[in-house]
């Protein structure tokens, strides 16, 4: 468990941290075994009071926006890579059943779970130090977690009832490696540029490169 000493969890409730790490398809398979269920509902709060707050005290962002912002951060995705990145997908405990599908939302439960351990083992200063490690590097390098910023765009243009569109402007390589290259418009200014190696990706960058200039 690398991330105990990276992380000074040395200390860290042994107990806890077995339940934690222990999917109910597990615990139903075995007496006297908890499953991770009730830390991971905690560390969901914990996690959404953190990332708030550093929301609240680190920008100027109105309410609406730090909600979006807030949620790219914490969503499925988010917390599933963030717990790929620590390794905890080796320790995580399966049912014989569930030892093929240990998919992104057990992962992401696990994430939320040694979180409630944690906050329950140190307090939440500590829990905040601990995520503020982890998640803020990549709040910092504004990471895309979503795969659907084009969805994320069009609630923000609705909001303001402008239009939208996007517009493939140039395409090059060849046939079995192409790139495109697209702009997206809201009220026919171009707002966002991106590139992919399909027309979709290429739509999805230009989006988040949108969606990044219309929440500031």
């Amino acid at each position: 468990m690398d991330f105990i000493k990276k992380y000074n969890l040395e200390k860290i409730d042994k107990k806890l941290l077995e339940e934690a790490l222990t999917h109910s398809s597990y615990s139903n398979e075995h007496k006297n075994c908890e499953n991770y269920e009730r830390l991971e509902y905690l560390g969901d709060a914990v996690l959404e009071l953190i990332i708030s707050e550093y929301f609240y005290k680190n920008s100027d962002y109105k309410e609406g926006i730090m909600t979006k912002k807030r949620a790219s951060f914490v969503c499925e995705q988010a917390l599933a890579h963030y717990a790929k990145d620590m390794g905890y997908i080796p320790l995580i405990k399966v049912g014989h059943g569930q030892e093929d599908n240990v998919n992104d939302t057990i992962i992401a439960d696990v994430f939320e779970s040694i979180l409630g351990a944690i906050y329950l083992t140190y307090g939440f200063e500590f829990a905040k130090k601990y995520i503020y490690k982890i998640i803020v590097p990549y709040i910092e390098k504004d990471f895309i977690f979503f795969d659907d910023y084009k969805s994320l765009l069009q609630e923000l243009v609705q909001t303001d009832k402008k239009s939208l569109e996007y517009v493939l402007v140039n395409e090059y390589g060849e046939a079995h490696n192409k790139t495109f290259e697209v702009e997206v418009k809201i009220d026919n200014i171009i707002y966002g540029r991106g590139s992919g190696k399909s027309k979709k990706e290429a739509e999805q960058h230009a989006a988040f490169d949108a969606y990044k200039k219309s929440a500031k």
